[in-house]
């Protein structure tokens, strides 16, 4: 019997992170590619992204030590580009013991896929095509940038309006108010962060504006008309001035021209669908990561190609798809992993909240980083079932309680774990202890 060949389709986390397990499990594996390897994340997404949050939070650092520096943007944006190209060669080099085809992907059936006017066949198809940047249906859409073409500016604008106050949005919004930019924010929803736990989202949003941030919640947009946004807020018409507007209202699955009709994959508008093995309608033929409309993470479609896999070759695996943490790389950051205390109202649950704060640390006052909390969710036998963290170096703290959950440890149990001193871990500690 022959090695079992696995086709992938997308070369973003979802696809080529699973396509270098499947080479190490032996498979014969062809990866197609219409973009870059590495996709959204690596190439305009994250990893640029996190570059320049990076020399933004420099720029507060500097300020905090009284020294008033503006950005060299244009060094800013190549060293963006160096570690974009780093980090692709890496890429490279893990895919060479895969077929790697640059191009097209297009059904022909259920096992064939055509690709610059090649026949490719597989045992196992996996589609990781990702998504692209949503927009809203109004006049004047076309006029704004997205989050591809506001990581490729060459200078920074005197002001920016941003339509949306997700992740996307409001990362781009804090980097930019450090830059020296007047940025606006305009929301649809009561609170930013729609998704998140509200005190956190409304502790975020207090913390922003303190930085010079305007942002407007219940904030309906209405139109673009140069550089002028106008929007309605309780029946009355407003307008924003800005050089720049960007369009930053969420992304939609990518699955244009890949005819998954030849194929008999069932999708709508929301994506691909799959069950709970990321399998689609076809058996045989897998969807994971952004492409199936669910969370759009790249480390959400890393897991969901590994468990994919995993299926494929007939192993279990603990992942727990329940548990996947959110990280908002704002000045503060903010991270949360399971459920807020609004959904365990929803489901009925009685919970407590076990909440400590920055200002209390001793190593976030030495850092003049004070600004910060962290709640615990705790269900009524002592299991975390929610955390949710703003401040410095929330995004590295949050996951001693994923592990924690993952496991499920009680909050006793970890009131007995010794914390090193000084440490913003501490915080956590601080949390059991509440």
């Amino acid at each position: 019997m022959g090695r079992m060949r696995l086709l992938i389709i997308g070369g973003g986390p979802g696809g080529y992170e699973t396509a270098v397990e499947a080479a190490k499990r032996d498979m014969e594996v062809t990866l197609i590619t219409e973009g870059p390897l590495g996709g959204t994340c690596l190439n305009e997404g994250c990893i640029p992204t996190k570059t320049f949050c990076h020399y933004a939070g420099l720029i507060e650092q500097n300020l905090k030590a009284g020294i008033d520096c503006k950005p060299d943007f244009r060094m800013v944006a190549e060293r963006k580009q160096a570690v974009v190209e780093q980090l692709r060669g890496g890429i490279d080099m893990l895919l060479r013991n895969v077929q790697v085809v640059r191009g097209k992907a297009v059904f022909k059936d259920s096992g064939t896929v055509l690709c610059n006017g090649q026949e490719y066949s597989a045992d196992k198809i996996i589609i990781a095509t990702g998504s692209v940047s949503a927009s809203l249906p109004i006049p004047g859409a076309e006029n704004c940038i997205t989050s591809k073409e506001i990581l490729e500016l060459s200078e920074v604008p005197r002001s920016l309006c941003v339509i949306g106050g997700g992740v996307i949005g409001l990362e781009f919004a804090s980097i930019f108010r450090s830059f020296g930019t007047e940025v606006t924010v305009l929301e649809f929803c009561p609170n930013i962060l729609p998704r998140f736990d509200t005190d956190l989202a409304k502790r975020l949003r207090q913390s922003l504006s303190r930085r010079g941030i305007s942002i407007e919640v219940q904030a309906q947009v209405t139109g673009i008309d140069g550089n002028t946004v106008t929007y309605m807020k309780k029946d009355k018409e407003f307008t924003v001035q800005a050089d720049k507007v960007l369009m930053a209202v969420g992304r939609r699955p990518y699955t244009e021209g890949l005819n998954l009709e030849a194929a008999g994959i069932d999708y709508t508008r929301k994506g691909i669908t799959v069950d709970d093995r990321f399998e689609t309608s076809v058996p045989g033929i897998y969807a994971v990561g952004d492409v199936t409309g669910g969370i759009m993470l790249a480390h959400a479609a890393t897991f969901q190609g590994l468990h994919a896999l995993n299926h494929i070759c007939g192993r279990e695996d603990g992942i727990r798809f329940d548990l996947i943490p959110a990280a908002v790389f704002t000045m503060p950051e903010v991270a949360s992993v399971g459920l807020t205390e609004e959904q365990c109202k929803e489901r009925g649950l009685q919970v407590r909240s076990l909440k400590s704060f920055y200002r209390a640390n001793g190593k976030a006052v030495s850092m003049d980083e004070p600004d910060g909390y962290c709640k615990l969710i705790v269900a009524g036998d002592g299991t975390i079932i929610g955390a949710h963290i703003m401040g410095a170096h929330s995004s590295d703290l949050i996951h001693e309680v994923i592990t924690l959950m993952n496991f499920g440890g009680t909050v006793e149990q970890m009131k007995a774990v010794i914390h090193a001193h000084p440490t913003l871990s501490e915080v956590l500690q601080s949390a059991y202890n509440a």
